[in-house]
Parts: C-alpha cells; structure tokens; sequence
C-alpha cells in the first residue's frame, strides 16, 4: 500500500492518475468545478518511484472545464478544452501548446511506429514527426487495428461479425491473408496485440462489448485459445505470457490459460479496469486508487496507489 497525501485543498476531487511505467506516473487535480473556480485551479504532479512520492509540476492551463490527461512512454499531454493541447517530452518541465482539438503531431508519433490514419482509417507510418501511408494498405475488410511484433506487422478487422486478419514482415510493403478460424458467435470489434513475451495475439469482442470475448494466438498460423469455464461477461483484458490472458468483469478476474479459464487470487474487482503498461506492468485503474503489478503470473507483487488531498 503506497498511501500518499499531497497538500491540497479538501475540496478537490480525487485526482486522474496515470502510469507509463511501473515506476513513472503523473496525477492530476481536476479543480473545483464546473463552473471554473480560480480558488482552486488544476494541479499537476509526477512520481518517478511508483507512487512513493509525488513531485509538484507546473500546470500548463489550470484554470479550464475539466482538462484531461493523458500520457505514454515520452510524453505526457493536457487536453484543456477550448483552449487546445498541451505537450511535455521532459517530463512535465515544460509544455508545448497546439490550437484545436486534434492531437498534437508529437502525440499521435508517441502512439507507435504504425497505426490508423483516424481521417483516412488507412495505416500509415510513423517517422519522426511525419506519417506516410504504408506502401500497401492491409487486405482487411473494416480494419480496426494494427501492431508490430517481433518483426511482424499484423492487421486484423471485423467484416460481417466474421474476423479477418492479415500481416506483413516488410514493414507493410508486402501483405500475407491469414485466416483466423471462426468462432461460435458473432464479431464486433478485433483488436490485434502484443503479449508481453513479444507473441502477436487477437482479442474478438462480441457486438455488445460487455460479452466474454475470444482469443487466438499467432504460432506461424492463427490458433484458437479456448476458455473453457469462462463466465458470461467481461469488462477488460491484457495478454500475459505464453499465450495467457488475465480478464476483468463483474464476477473478479481469472485467467485463460491450457484452454480453461480459472479464477485469479488477485485484488483486482469489477471497478478496475485492466490495461498493460510497455514495460510489461498489468495496471488495474479505479476511481479511487491505481494497482500496479509486475513479474510473472504466479507470484506477481502487486502495489496499492492512493494520492488524496491533504
């Protein structure tokens, strides 16, 4: 447990926070309204030893309706609605401030070497600050997602809740169909992924999101991961290694692993929502604290993070 008071008034809200690291993280106080209220405008604050201590940094706008923060590996970002973005890339010493409400082009570079084009939906790339279109787009129908791994650029989309997939290992100058056996129901969102072993993986969710989803491995040919015993619904999912997933939903967390699903003794419940950190972290996030874990699946050391006003 990692219980940490700042001074800060009590009338503040708890704090967004956010983890690119096990050990780097940023918080942010929101203020006290709406309306805007100059008594008590947003803080900012960053930890660099897991939540031990926290650091105050200097707002880059405090005084706007609700800014959002975001941060990866490299840059931490401010959303201050109406008056645009706000970029560090050191850190949160100092901002860089962009007009408008499209992402910042030193953002949307931090979000990976290829993604999707959100005004075109083509795959591009990433180089510095400049995006090109790849030389072939992927044969996807209704591409959601792209993510590199071991070398390989995989693709996956969703076309008449049927899923598709294909991948590349050029960089997106040649492309390879790889069929992705059907499952028992219908499709509504692929997502493509990286376990943190480096294994490229494929997370089918159901039309309605909130069902149990599927799951296939890329072995040189996409294999289906049963999850025999699973329940109903889920809420959330990270890959872990050797072909592992650990899923959130309302009944706890479990994991899917030698084609069964069994429940995990993990102090994570249906408020945490699982995300996996670049470093291999498995991040479970709530209103009121952030759970940090690292190492392998058995004996994971997990971390409690509270930040409160003083």
């Amino acid at each position: 447990m990692r219980e940490v008071r700042v001074a800060v008034d009590q009338r503040y809200d708890l704090p967004y926070v956010e983890f690119v690291t096990a050990e780097r993280g940023y918080a942010q106080f929101s203020g006290c309204g709406p309306p805007v209220d100059r008594s008590c405008p947003a803080l900012l604050y960053s930890t660099t030893d897991g939540g031990r201590t926290w650091r105050r940094l200097r707002h880059p706008y405090p005084l706007s309706v609700n800014p959002q923060l975001y941060a990866v590996p490299g840059v931490l970002a401010i959303f201050a609605d109406p008056h645009g973005w706000y970029t560090s890339t050191d850190g949160g010493v100092t901002f860089a401030h962009t007009g408008g409400d499209r992402a910042p082009v030193v953002w949307q570079a931090a979000q990976g070497r290829f993604q999707l084009d959100e005004a075109t939906g083509r795959a591009v790339r990433w180089q510095g600050r400049r995006m090109t279109p790849l030389p072939a787009q992927p044969p996807v129908p209704g591409l959601h997602g792209l993510v590199e791994t071991r070398g390989l650029l995989v693709a996956a989309g969703v076309d008449g809740g049927r899923p598709y997939a294909a991948v590349s290992p050029d960089g997106g100058r040649s492309w390879q169909r790889t069929a992705v056996p059907a499952p028992d129901g219908e499709v509504g969102m692929l997502r493509p992924v990286a376990g943190p072993d480096g294994e490229a993986r494929l997370i089918g969710w159901p039309p309605d999101r909130t069902g149990f989803p599927t799951f296939w491995r890329y072995l040189g040919r996409w294999l289906p991961v049963p999850a025999e015993g699973h329940p109903a619904r889920a809420l959330s999912v990270v890959p872990l290694t050797t072909g592992r997933f650990a899923v959130s939903g309302p009944d706890g967390v479990g994991v899917v692993a030698d084609g069964r699903y069994d429940r995990l003794d993990w102090p994570v419940g249906p408020e945490h929502h699982l995300t996996l950190l670049d470093d291999g972290t498995v991040l479970g996030r709530a209103p009121d604290e952030v759970l940090l874990a690292s190492g392998p699946v058995g004996s994971r050391h997990w971390v409690r993070v509270v930040l409160e006003p003083a």
